[in-house]
């Protein structure tokens, strides 16, 4: 089974974050991608939303039987990502994992905790967002780039492996919906 891991705040959830799985999911014939809401993410400030709310935003676009929203994070007791996938794959040795991430989040990549294990742990699929050029030129991609791979390789790919998946932009953001509510309120 080839599964794409989503992980994210989804605080909101938007069209965005459905492209981004949709896109995977597709181009990488995934079986699932699991939208793993994050309790907390450790980079970010601002108060989420409850998870419960977030997870009820991401299961409104997580469309179709393939697309799974899971708060195993929760339910595992991680705040890490790294934590995460290293649960995941001692839980289910048979599955081909995949880390899936938006252009804007390879952008910070190295700013995650354990970020270079992670490029060791699993292959990881970067979905084109607005503000690709950032991406390109992150540390992650810099340090990795001889890890890059055709996006046909990449789930047969022993990590390190990272592939960059071209798609239609989807401008769609989190940042901006909460500014947006933000105003509206006042």
């Amino acid at each position: 089974m080839r599964v794409g891991l989503f992980g994210g705040s989804f605080n909101p959830a938007h069209e965005g974050h459905a492209h981004v799985a949709e896109t995977a999911l597709m181009r990488l014939h995934l079986d699932r991608v699991i939208w793993l809401v994050s309790p907390q993410n450790p980079l970010k400030d601002a108060s989420p939303k409850p998870l419960s709310e977030r997870m009820a935003g991401a299961n409104a676009l997580a469309r179709g039987p393939s697309m799974i929203v899971s708060d195993a994070e929760a339910q595992l007791g991680v705040t890490y990502s790294l934590d995460t996938i290293r649960l995941l794959k001692a839980r289910h040795p048979g599955v081909r994992f995949v880390w899936v991430m938006g252009a804007d989040s390879l952008a910070a990549f190295h700013r995650w905790k354990g970020w270079t294990e992670i490029f060791r742990e699993v292959p990881i699929a970067v979905v084109a967002r607005p503000g690709a050029e950032r991406a390109l030129t992150s540390p992650a991609a810099q340090r990795f780039a001889s890890a890059r791979v055709d996006p046909g390789a990449l789930m047969s790919a022993k990590p390190p492996a990272w592939s960059w998946l071209s798609a239609p932009l989807n401008y769609a953001s989190s940042t901006a919906l909460r500014e947006r509510l933000s105003q509206t309120r006042r």
